[in-house]
């Protein structure tokens, strides 16, 4: 009874309770601090799909309040964060906290800074991030399938971002969902590097596009595949060596010989 008084009773214990709750939010792997993670990963597919129904919404006045909507629930999620983080240098050595400032950017001035609103496809990046992932994949028999499952994540991350980026940059003009789709064919065709060439980038920025779409997502196609074909590997660190990946039934470490205990989950 004394300690429950004593944790809400002073603004300071209070704004210590506050700041526990919001790492649990963030890090936490009990029942609670899953529901707000999978909350928080719905917003940032709503996000991402917001994105993609744009050309439906642009033209209608629903869409900027849809558009600054998004925008305080970012400023209030970048709040959070900010107070959750142990100093705010920490806070912004983040990747995440630049991203999530250039796509309020793009939510705040959205005329201005269209050109960039293929940013937003970067917040899948924060459902990797969070533990949701992992639990997930673990209670449906599938932890082994980790490595695989972020692998496609960065896929998609890259394949919205670059999509966006030549919608925006190029087929921005077009009515409803033609130009997105086109961009999204076009993509898809480059990185597979098809290249069935009906449709193409005009000028020196369009073949610059096209290089670098080539270059990285072959580089992803790569990395995907590696993580399907190569055996599956627990993650287990040592303590003597600290090698994070070992066979599921090792005993020692290859790479120091120290002799491991690694949890049998009876998977």
């Amino acid at each position: 009874m004394n300690i429950r008084h004593k944790t809400h009773g002073s603004p300071s214990a209070r704004f210590a309770y506050l700041k526990m709750k919001l790492r649990r939010i963030e890090r936490g792997r009990d029942r609670w601090s899953l529901r707000w993670q999978a909350a928080l990963a719905i917003v940032d597919l709503s996000i991402l799909a917001f994105f993609i129904l744009g050309p439906y919404l642009r033209s209608g006045p629903s869409y900027l309040i849809i558009d600054y909507a998004i925008a305080v629930w970012i400023m209030i999620e970048l709040a959070a964060r900010a107070l959750a983080t142990s100093s705010l240098s920490a806070f912004l050595k983040r990747p995440m906290t630049w991203i999530d400032l250039a796509i309020l950017a793009t939510l705040l001035f959205p005329n201005e800074l269209f050109n960039f609103a293929f940013l937003r496809a970067m917040r899948l990046w924060a459902i990797g991030d969070s533990p949701l992932l992992y639990v997930l994949l673990t209670r449906a028999g599938c932890s082994a399938y980790r490595d695989v499952a972020r692998a496609c994540l960065n896929f998609l991350v890259f394949l919205f971002m670059v999509t966006g980026f030549v919608y925006t940059t190029f087929f921005y003009h077009q009515d409803g969902l033609v130009g997105f789709v086109d961009a999204l064919y076009f993509t898809v065709a480059t990185m597979t590097t098809t290249g069935f060439g009906d449709i193409t980038l005009p000028g020196p920025l369009g073949k610059l596009t096209s290089v670098v779409t080539m270059i990285v997502g072959i580089s992803l196609f790569v990395r995907l595949a590696q993580t399907i074909v190569r055996p599956y590997k627990v993650h287990y660190p040592c303590p003597q060596c600290g090698l994070q990946r070992h066979d599921q039934d090792a005993v020692h470490c290859k790479a120091c010989g120290h002799l491991l205990n690694i949890p049998n989950n009876n998977d």
